[in-house]
């Protein structure tokens, strides 16, 4: 990885000359500040940087390239599913009746957005197997909460007040449990089988009266379908609770199976992992959420409406009284929506089952590679889906090199590392997705980089102790700076650095 000039350069503070910025063109006019009222202008001016326009493009050009991006090379994150994001939709997502339309414009002038919105929701009913759905959230586990919230208010109208538990099983996405709390609801934690499938007595033992909800995540994070789901949605709803499943890995049955249709009452669609947008590090992201008959009327509003006319229009306030109310400004990320539309109208539903097929395929000739070598531990066989783990829980024992030491020497080799030491219940876990979007190569060099560091523990564990070796900086400390964050830059003083080596 290159990055234009010394990859490692100061602040822009630190680059900043007095007067430097001031050659800006078109100048300002000379009485600008004397069209603003005195009451609302600084004391003093701003402490921005002053730079020329080049300085600055170079700057933000060279840190751009200090980053692993999925522009740049492979991304292999379990769960998080980073697969290639076409350009093409960034260009839908920039159109000008688009990107510049004011959110608070009246339905009238925005008859293009809210067409697009209610069609995307049409594509999403048809992808799901489901009867509504909302666009409002923004993220996953956003959705989660509000289809925790939409449940919760079902059985609140039924005056079900009882209903207070939450199962989730281990294999569930991690954030289920937190979403529950959020809820106000109790969750409880039930063990997956040796085959890393749900434990359907499990779950029977633990239904009852009690039970508003169950959570999963179909395929797991184990990178497991769960076989006997028919059987298991057959009690939940027998118990009197409903069905709710985390979409997070949606990429693995587009096109092959709907939840809706399999029975869940419920379920997020992560757009901005399925169907295109860049993620990662907070943002950006949309979660719509779709629900069965039996939740539609909980929606949180508003929703958007197709007249008998043709024309499209929002809810009006207090239209449908029933509903949890908006979970968030305006109808959701439109911009994030945009791209999940472009997406999806460029595959068809015949391209989504390609999608499934292929990210299936890749997720399992990497693990046939790993299995094959020896390297690593597999803890579940058979065929996965779009995602499955590989352990260094054997290579830990006899070299003392972790998954954390494997993941950093893995930059070195120029891959991204895979998800780490989660799903929890494995130990020194790798949660390895490959995603449809990489070619053949990609995938070998990948396998190849990750034996080749097992091996090299084997004879020299100090290279992979202290990995990474080429990368703009050593290794630092994460926990650290996770649990004292300092955003806030300031001169260096004395023998303090700011990022010491």
């Amino acid at each position: 990885m290159s990055a234009s000039g010394p990859r490692l350069q100061p602040t822009i503070f630190e680059l900043s000359k007095p007067g430097r910025g001031g050659g800006k063109v078109p100048h300002p006019p000379s009485d600008a500040l004397d069209r603003i009222p005195p009451e609302q202008r600084r004391e003093k001016p701003p402490g921005l940087p002053e730079l020329a326009e080049p300085e600055v493009v170079r700057h933000f050009v060279n840190l751009s390239q200090l980053n692993h991006a999925v522009d740049t090379g492979f991304y292999p994150l379990g769960s998080c599913t980073m697969k290639w994001n076409p350009k093409v939709n960034e260009w839908a997502a920039r159109l000008p009746g688009f990107a510049g339309l004011h959110p608070l414009a009246p339905d009238s002038t925005a008859q293009g957005t809210l067409q697009l919105l209610w069609e995307l929701e049409q594509i999403l009913l048809r992808i799901t197997g489901m009867d509504a759905v909302t666009l409002q959230p923004a993220a996953g586990a956003h959705g989660e909460l509000t289809g925790i919230l939409m449940i919760r208010a079902y059985h609140e109208a039924r005056g079900d007040m009882a209903r207070t538990e939450v199962l989730v099983p281990d294999s569930a996405h991690g954030t289920n449990p937190a979403t529950a709390t959020m809820a106000g609801l109790r969750t409880v934690s039930l063990l997956h089988e040796h085959d890393g499938g749900v434990n359907v007595e499990a779950f029977r033992r633990a239904l009852g009266p009690q039970t508003a909800a169950i959570m999963i995540t179909n395929p797991s994070t184990l990178g497991i379908f769960e076989t006997e789901i028919g059987e298991l949605l057959e009690a939940v709803h027998e118990a009197g609770a409903l069905a709710y499943m985390d979409g997070a890995n949606l990429n693995a049955i587009l096109g092959r199976f709907k939840p809706g249709e399999a029975g869940f009452d419920v379920m997020h669609i992560n757009t901005h992992k399925t169907f295109s947008t860049p993620h990662g590090g907070g943002g950006p992201g949309a979660g719509p959420v779709a629900v069965n008959d039996r939740l539609a009327p909980y929606l949180p509003a508003p929703r958007v409406l197709r007249e008998a006319d043709g024309t499209f229009r929002l809810e009006r306030p207090g239209e449908r009284p029933t509903s949890i109310g908006r979970m968030r400004s305006f109808v959701g990320s439109t911009g994030v929506l945009v791209r999940a539309y472009a997406y999806l109208r460029t595959h068809g539903a015949s391209g989504l089952a390609e999608i499934t097929d292929d990210a299936v395929l890749a997720a399992n000739y990497l693990k046939h590679r790993l299995a094959e070598s020896g390297a690593f531990d597999i803890p579940f066989e058979g065929v996965c889906k779009h995602e499955f783990i590989a352990s260094a829980s054997t290579l830990k024992k006899r070299t003392g090199v972790r998954t954390l030491d494997i993941a950093k020497r893995l930059l070195d080799h120029g891959f991204h590392a895979p998800t780490v030491y989660f799903p929890l219940t494995v130990d020194e876990a790798m949660l390895i997705e490959p995603t449809e979007t990489e070619s053949l190569e990609t995938l070998d060099a990948f396998a190849d980089a990750l034996i080749a560091i097992a091996r090299e523990a084997e004879t020299e564990p100090e290279i992979v102790k202290t990995a990474p070796h080429t990368a703009p900086v050593r290794r630092l400390d994460e926990a650290g700076a996770a649990r004292n964050p300092n955003l806030r830059w300031r001169p260096a003083v004395g023998d303090w650095t700011p990022c010491p080596d």
